[in-house]
């Protein structure tokens, strides 16, 4: 059925619906970044959480390993294994990280000079 003219709303307020529902629209997409920002950060506290504790779970392997070598040597001697074992180890990735720093290109640098 035909709206007749006394029935139209008039262009303001359409107008004003439109821009009501514009920033309805806005907060809501507002709300929505709220939600997920909490989201994440809650996520990334929970990853930071573990990674803390997988690093005292670590730390508690080698000294049972320390521990564990004791038994058969002496207490200082376990710890310096330990300890040589873990400088060889941070030793070889360093060195495997600067290996592939060098062999990867600056970013943007073609290789043509």
């Amino acid at each position: 059925m035909p709206i007749r003219a006394a029935e139209r709303p008039s262009v303001a307020t359409a107008a004003k619906e439109v821009a009501g529902h514009a920033g309805a629209l806005a907060r809501l997409g507002l709300e929505l970044a709220r939600l997920e920002a909490k989201s994440k950060a809650v996520a990334l506290g929970l990853g930071i959480g573990a990674a803390l504790v997988s690093l005292y779970a670590l730390g508690f392997l080698l000294a049972t390993i320390a521990t564990a070598l004791a038994i058969v040597l002496d207490a200082w001697l376990a710890l310096l294994l330990v300890t040589v074992g873990l400088f060889t180890v941070a030793g070889i990735l360093a060195l495997l990280a600067r290996n592939q720093l060098k062999s990867d290109p600056p970013v943007g640098d073609n290789g043509h000079g």
